[in-house]
């Protein structure tokens, strides 16, 4: 029996601010990996949990709307979704915050695209060795 090709891993950029969400997509757009942005943790959770999503890469901010924050979301999908490579960014210096995920890489704003493709790239591997 032949299975059906397993959906194409995916970039999901967390980030509440418009410009700054949209300028990382155009960024992890230049990747092989598909895109999809949100502006809330809550939103993200819901994508994650899709069956039909597979995401590689997290690319969230730290500060955002709603119950959740993105340290908060890291530390969900580093503890669900293991395989999940976790960026998060902040314009704030939080590197050094307790509640940074051991497996999360910080990225200070305003970052680099070649630091963000660099991520994907990483991500990518480690989608196709899974």
């Amino acid at each position: 029996m032949d299975r059906a090709p397993s959906p194409c891993p995916v970039a999901l950029v967390v980030e509440d601010d418009a410009a700054v969400r949209n300028l990382a997509a155009a960024v992890l757009e230049e990747t092989d990996l598909g895109v999809i942005a949100c502006d809330s943790a809550e939103a993200a959770i819901s994508i994650l949990e899709r069956d039909d999503v597979t995401v590689a890469l997290l690319f969230a901010d730290i500060r955002l709307p709603g119950a959740m924050d993105g340290l908060a979301l890291a530390s969900t999908v580093e503890r669900r979704w293991p395989d999940v490579r976790v960026v998060v960014t902040s314009g704030y210096d939080a590197g050094g915050d307790a509640r940074m995920p051991a497996q999360a890489v910080f990225m200070q704003k305003p970052w680099r695209a070649l630091d963000v493709l660099v991520q994907a790239e990483h991500a990518t591997e480690a989608a196709r060795a899974a």
